[in-house]
């Protein structure tokens, strides 16, 4: 029961984690975009490390996850061990997805500050 419990965790994190990461890619460019000033070799460039990172992170985090498994011998105790374990990659999609963003922010302001020096 275990090796099914896996396999169903193991799709719905892989279609969550390249579904997720994909949308974030396509939509985050314009924004990434428009931080940088229209920068657009930078914004791809930071836009590619943050789904490569992001893929690596959250499919190595849940293939971790699996040596927390309890031993699953009923169906309701599948159910359960997917749902949480589930939960606690989504928690982490979320979490990784604001660190994106506050580091792209800080990324924007250091390069804003350092064309604001220039300029002076």
């Amino acid at each position: 029961m275990n090796t099914l419990t896996y396999l169903l965790y193991l799709l719905i994190t892989y279609w969550i984690t390249v579904h997720v990461g994909l949308r974030f890619y396509k939509n985050g460019r314009i924004y990434i975009l428009d931080m940088l000033k229209g920068d657009e070799a930078l914004t791809d460039f930071i836009n590619k490390l943050l789904l490569i990172g992001y893929f690596l992170l959250n499919l190595g985090y849940a293939g971790l996850m699996l040596q927390l498994w309890e031993t699953v011998t009923t169906y309701i105790q599948m159910l359960e061990s997917i749902i949480s374990m589930t939960g606690r990659i989504l928690i982490t999609l979320a979490l990784i997805h604001y660190i994106n963003m506050a580091t792209i922010l800080w990324i924007s302001r250091r390069q804003n500050s350092l064309h604001h020096h220039k300029t002076k």
